[in-house]
């Protein structure tokens, strides 16, 4: 799920400004990425990570659904490291 109505956390803009990643791209990703991971009990809002592509680019985004405001609140953006997942870039390595 993605709200219309995007929160990005202080974070997560300083994330995408040293990424050269930009709204667009954020949004694009959680509206047509896959969501690799739920954690359906993280507080205050259950949150998920999410893989999608911008111009071949991996990206993946932390984020937290506040169904109350029906608002997706994006916590982190980043591209994976291939030394840290696996060569979908969906599965951590151990």
């Amino acid at each position: 799920m993605c709200y219309d109505r995007l929160i990005f956390r202080v974070h997560a803009v300083q994330r995408m400004f040293e990424r050269g990643i930009n709204e667009a791209e954020a949004r694009t990703v959680l509206q047509k990425g896959d969501v690799i991971e739920a954690r359906a009990d993280d507080l205050p809002y259950p949150s998920r990570l999410v893989l999608g592509f911008s111009k071949q680019r991996a990206i993946h985004i932390v984020a937290a659904d506040n169904h109350a405001e029906r608002e997706t609140i994006v916590i982190t953006v980043y591209e994976p490291d291939p030394k840290r997942w696996d060569s979908t870039l969906r599965k951590r390595r151990s």
